[in-house]
C-alpha cells in the first residue's frame, strides 16, 4: 500500500512524458505495419498462387496484424496513463487539501501522516477545570484529522491498484494460472489487439469475474473480497465502469447477485459480513451511477425541476439518444424481472415455524429496493419514479404479489429487507424532495392520480401471516407491516413541505411551491375524508406538513370566516382542517408536534405589523381552543380520561423542528415561552386525570393562554394602553379578552363536528 509519504512526494509528470513515449511508439508501429504491407506483403504474394502461396498469405497477414494489434496496444496504454496522470492529480491534490485544511485548524502533519496537535498550547490553562475537556477535544481532533488524511491517502491507493491492473490487462500479460494453462508455456509473443484505453473497463471486467464467482454459488477468499470491496468503493461512482458491469449482469443476474450477497451477509458468512455489505452498497451506488439522468435546463440555463413539462419533454428527446442506451435497455430489463421469484434464505421467518434459513421466494423489485436502500449516492428522480412506477405495474397485475411469510419491520432483525418495494422506493425517494414532489404533485389539472392511489386505492396489507405447524399451513389474513407507510410518510411530507424528512434543519423560512401546496391540499383532502379509518401511521407526518403550511393551518383554525389573510399559501377547507387535527390527536406524539409548531404560528401572527392587533389576540385564543376540543374529541371514543399515558418533555417535537418556518429571534424566544407553558399545562393534566368535557378551555389551557396574551401584550403595548374598551389592561383586561376567544374557538370546533 502507498503511503503518506509516497503520496505527497511522487512525480506524476513521467505518466505523461510516458504516454506521449508510448503514442510514438503506436505511430512508428503505423509506419512499419505500411511498410510492411508495401515492400514485403504485396512482393511476397506477387504472381503465386497454390496452397502454398495461400499458407503464405496467411502468415504474412498474421505478421500485419501483430503490426496493428501492436498499434492498439500501444495507445491503449498511453490512454491509460494519461487517464491514470488525471485522476491521480485529483487524488493527491484532495490529500495536500486534507493537509492544508488540518493546518488552518492550528496542528501540523508528521511523516507518516498523522494529524499532531501542540498540547503546550494548553499548559496555561492545566488549572483550569476544564483543562480535561480542552485536552480531550484537541485529541478527539487530531483523531478526526488523522483518519480524514488517511481515507484521501487510500483512495490514491485505490487508484494506484487499478491503474497496475488495467496496465497488466492492457499489455497482455497472464497470471501464472493462464501462463500454465498456455500451450506456449507463456513464451508466445503477440501483441494484445483487444487492449481498450480505459482503467475502468478493465476493472468492471475484474468486478464481474468476482461477481461470477458469488453467481456460481462458490466463496471468494479474503485477499479477492479485499480487492473486490476496492474495486466498488474506487468506481462505483464512474459511469464507464458501473455501465459496463451492470450491462455484463444484465438485471436478472444483478438481482440474483445481490440476494447472493444478502445470503452471504446475514446466513451463510456472517464472518464477513461487513465485507460483502460494502460490496452490496458499492453496487447500489454503480446502480445510481449508471441510471442517473442528466440535470435538464431551459433555454435560458435554468434548471426544470422534475415532474414539469419542460422537464418531462427534454426527458423523452434524451431518451432518443445514445446517452440513454443503458437507461432503456436496464429499464426494461427490470421491469420485466420485477415480479419473477427469486431464492432468498436470508428473508426466512423467524416468528413462524418456518425454519430461518430454509427461506422462501422473494420478488424482482423486492431486491431491487432492498439493494437501493444500502446506497450511498442519490438516484435521479427519474429512475425513482421508474422503479416506483413499476413495483406499482407488477402490483396491480398481480395483486398479494409482495405476501411473504414473516414480519420485515427491523424488531425480528429482517427490517434491511423491503417486503414492500413499492414504501421502500418512496422511502428512498423521500431523501430527494424535488423527486417526492414531482412524483406525487396530482397537477393542477389532476392528471396525475399517484398521490390519490397511495393514499385511497392501494392495499397495504403486504403480510401473509399464514402460518406452519409442522407440514401443515394454517392459512391467516394478508394484514399491515407493523411499519407500513413509512416510506409513504416521508416522500408525502417531503413532497409537501419542500423538506427532506431526515435531513439538517433548513436555515431560514421554507418557500413553497404551487406543487408543495397541491400536494398538501390533495392530501389534507384524501385523509381527512376517511375519518377514523386515516391510517396511524400517517398521523405524525400530516402534523409535519400542517406546522409547515403553518400560516394557512393556523388561519384556518384560528379564523371563523375562514379567510386566508394576505399572505401566500392555499385557502385550506375548514372541515378538513377540523378532521385532520382531530386524527392527529388521537396520538400524542402527533398532536405534540402539531401544538408547539402552531405556537410558532402563533408567535408569527403576534409580530404581524400587518394585522390589528386585536385580531391576533383573538386568532391566538381561537385556535389554541381548536386544539383543544380537537383533543377531547379525539379522545373521548379512544380512553374515557381524554389523557394520554405518557408524560410530556420539553421538546416533544424533535426532527419536527426541522418543518417549523423560520422566526426572528424574538419571536423564537415567545414560541418558547408558549410551549413551556403549554406542557406545564400538560403535566397538569396528566396529574388530575380530567374526566369531563365541563372543563372550559381556558382552564385547560391557562398557562398557555396567559403566555399568549403575556406576549401578544409585550408586542402591543402601546396599542393597548390607547384601547380601554374592551380592557386589554396587563392586569385582567388582556386576559378576560384570550380566554373568551379560546372558549369560542373550542365552540366552533364543536359546532363543525356536530360535537354537543
Amino acid at each position: 500500500m502507498l503511503s503518506y509519504q509516497d503520496v505527497v512526494t511522487i512525480k506524476l509528470g513521467t505518466l505523461t512524458t510516458a504516454a506521449t513515449d508510448w503514442d510514438d511508439m503506436a505511430g512508428g508501429f503505423e509506419d512499419l505495419e505500411a511498410l510492411y504491407a508495401a515492400k514485403v506483403e504485396s512482393a511476397a504474394t506477387e504472381d503465386t498462387a497454390g496452397l502454398t502461396a495461400t499458407v503464405r498469405a496467411t502468415q504474412l497477414a498474421a505478421t500485419r496484424q501483430q503490426f496493428k494489434d501492436a498499434q492498439t496496444e500501444a495507445r491503449a496504454i498511453a490512454s491509460i496513463l494519461r487517464e491514470a496522470h488525471q485522476e491521480f492529480s485529483k487524488l493527491i491534490g484532495h490529500v495536500n487539501d486534507v493537509v492544508d485544511q488540518v493546518k488552518a485548524d492550528h496542528m501540523s502533519v508528521n511523516s507518516q501522516g498523522e494529524a499532531v496537535y501542540d498540547f503546550s498550547k494548553l499548559t496555561p490553562m492545566r488549572h483550569d477545570e476544564e483543562y480535561p475537556k480542552y485536552v480531550s477535544q484537541a485529541k478527539a481532533a487530531e483523531a478526526a484529522w488523522t483518519k480524514k488524511i488517511k481515507d484521501a491517502v487510500q483512495a490514491v491507493d485505490d487508484a494506484d491498484q487499478g491503474v497496475k491492473h488495467a496496465l497488466y490487462e492492457a499489455a497482455g500479460i497472464k497470471s501464472w494460472i493462464q501462463r500454465a494453462l498456455d500451450p506456449f508455456n507463456g513464451q508466445s509473443h503477440t501483441f494484445n489487439g483487444s487492449a481498450v484505453g480505459d482503467i475502468e473497463v478493465y476493472e468492471a471486467r475484474e468486478a464481474k469475474g468476482y461477481a461470477n464467482v458469488i453467481l456460481a454459488g462458490d466463496k471468494l477468499d479474503g485477499d479477492d473480497l479485499k480487492e473486490w470491496q476496492r474495486l466498488m468503493r474506487d468506481n462505483s461512482h464512474d459511469r464507464v465502469f458501473s455501465q459496463t458491469l451492470l450491462n455484463s449482469l444484465g438485471a436478472d443476474e444483478t438481482l440474483k447477485l445481490t440476494n447472493k450477497m444478502d445470503d452471504l451477509a446475514y446466513f451463510d458468512d456472517t464472518k464477513d459480513k461487513n465485507a460483502y455489505l460494502q460490496i452490496n452498497g458499492g453496487l447500489a451506488d454503480s446502480l445510481a451511477t449508471a441510471t442517473r439522468v442528466p440535470d435538464f435546463k431551459d433555454a435560458n440555463g435554468k434548471h426544470l425541476p422534475f415532474g414539469s413539462k419542460g422537464y418531462n419533454d427534454a426527458f423523452d428527446n434524451w431518451l432518443r439518444t445514445d446517452d440513454a442506451q443503458f437507461y432503456v435497455k436496464f429499464g426494461n430489463d427490470l421491469r420485466e424481472h420485477g415480479a419473477d421469484g427469486y431464492d432468498l434464505k436470508a428473508a426466512g421467518d423467524k416468528v413462524n415455524t418456518v425454519a430461518k434459513g430454509h427461506g422462501q421466494q422473494v420478488r424482482g423489485y423486492q431486491s431491487l429496493v432492498t439493494l437501493m436502500q444500502q446506497g450511498h449516492s442519490g438516484y435521479s428522480p427519474q429512475f425513482l419514479a421508474d422503479v416506483t412506477d413499476g413495483a406499482i405495474a407488477a402490483e396491480k397485475d398481480h395483486p398479494h404479489v409482495w405476501n411473504l411469510y414473516g414480519n420485515f419491520d427491523g424488531k425480528n432483525g429482517d427490517g434491511w429487507f423491503a417486503n414492500d418495494p413499492v414504501d421502500g422506493a418512496l422511502g428512498i425517494m423521500a431523501r430527494d424532495p424535488e423527486a417526492s414532489t414531482g412524483y406525487l404533485d396530482p397537477h393542477a389539472d389532476g392528471s396525475n392520480d399517484r398521490l390519490h392511489y397511495l393514499l385511497k386505492d392501494r392495499d397495504w396489507n403486504v403480510v401473509n401471516t399464514t402460518t406452519w405447524q409442522g407440514e401443515r399451513e394454517i392459512n391467516g389474513p394478508d394484514a399491515l407491516d407493523t411499519d407500513d407507510r413509512k416510506g409513504l410518510g416521508d416522500a408525502l411530507t417531503a413532497a409537501a413541505t419542500g423538506i427532506d424528512p431526515h435531513g439538517p434543519r433548513p436555515v431560514g423560512p421554507t418557500p413553497h411551491t404551487d406543487a408543495n401546496n397541491r400536494v398538501f391540499v390533495h392530501a389534507l383532502d384524501d385523509l381527512s375524508k376517511q375519518g377514523d379509518n386515516m391510517p396511524a401511521s400517517l398521523r405524525d407526518d400530516m402534523a409535519k406538513i400542517m406546522t409547515n403550511h403553518g400560516h394557512e393551518t393556523y388561519v384556518a383554525m384560528s379564523d371563523p370566516s375562514g379567510r386566508r389573510h394576505p399572505d401566500v399559501g392555499p385557502t385550506l377547507d375548514q372541515k378538513q382542517v377540523m378532521e385532520m387535527t382531530k386524527q392527529i390527536s388521537r396520538s400524542q406524539n402527533s398532536y405534540g408536534l402539531l401544538h408547539e409548531g402552531l405556537n410558532y404560528a402563533i408567535m408569527d401572527d403576534i409580530h404581524n405589523s400587518s394585522r390589528r392587533p386585536e385580531d391576533t389576540l383573538s386568532s391566538a385564543g381561537y385556535a389554541v381552543g381548536f386544539m383543544e376540543d380537537a383533543r377531547y374529541a379525539a379522545l373521548k371514543g379512544d380512553q374515557h380520561d381524554y389523557t394520554w399515558d405518557k408524560t410530556w418533555s420539553y421538546h416533544v417535537l424533535g426532527t419536527g423542528l426541522n418543518f417549523i418556518p423560520g422566526l426572528g429571534d424574538v419571536a423564537q424566544r415567545g414560541a418558547d415561552a408558549l410551549t413551556t407553558a403549554w406542557i406545564m399545562d400538560e403535566q397538569k393534566h396528566q396529574a388530575e386525570k380530567l374526566t369531563s368535557d365541563s372543563q372550559q378551555t381556558y382552564e385547560l389551557r391557562r398557562n398557555q393562554l396567559n403566555s399568549i396574551a403575556d406576549q401578544w401584550y409585550s408586542v402591543n403595548s402601546d396599542w393597548a394602553s390607547n384601547h380601554s374598551h374592551p380592557g386589554y389592561s396587563p392586569n385582567d383586561g388582556v386576559y378576560k379578552q384570550i380566554e373568551g376567544w379560546a372558549n369560542d374557538g373550542g365552540a366552533q370546533f364543536r359546532g363543525m363536528a356536530g360535537i354537543h
